[in-house]
Formats: C-alpha cells, sequence, structure tokens
C-alpha cells in the first residue's frame, strides 16, 4: 500500500507540472529513490509502468537514483527532481 500512495503522488506532480508547461507527453522522468522508500529502480519502473497508464507520462524514461541515507528526512520518499516534456 505505502507504494500506491507513494506513486499516486508521484504521478499527481508529474501531471500538474506537465500541464503547467503545456506538454503533450512526458519523455522522462528523473527521480530520487529514499532509503526506506522500499523501492529498487527495477521495483520503481514497474509501479511506474502501472501508474503512468492512460497518462501524459504513459511509456517515459525513467532515470532513478538510490539514496542509503536512513537519516535523511526524506528517505521514505520517492523524490521528484525534474522530467523532461514535448
Amino acid at each position: 500500500m505505502h507504494e500506491k500512495s507513494l506513486m499516486d503522488d508521484l504521478m499527481k506532480k508529474i501531471v500538474s507540472l506537465a500541464e503547467k508547461e503545456r506538454a503533450s507527453k512526458v519523455t522522462k522522468v528523473r527521480v530520487q529513490l529514499g532509503a526506506l522508500s522500499h523501492m529498487s529502480k527495477e521495483h520503481f519502473q514497474e509501479h511506474f509502468e502501472i501508474a503512468s497508464q492512460g497518462t501524459i507520462a504513459q511509456g517515459a524514461e525513467i532515470e532513478a537514483e538510490e539514496l542509503h541515507d536512513l537519516h535523511d528526512p526524506k528517505a521514505a520518499s520517492v523524490i521528484l527532481k525534474n522530467i523532461d516534456v514535448q
């Protein structure tokens, strides 16, 4: 359930940013995966593919960086760094 909540929040942010840019497509998404987010790059990719179906971000390339600091205040988060759009 934790992963779904993280993905729902992330997708809202991505769609909102894309709409502000008047984009027709999100081509790349860059994120950081907190040490306590319970997501590897591969796991994140799987969840993203499901969460993005039918959205402007469907098919976007993912660039994910896994963080390892357990004491970081955002350690349980998936942090959106930026997106590329068309």
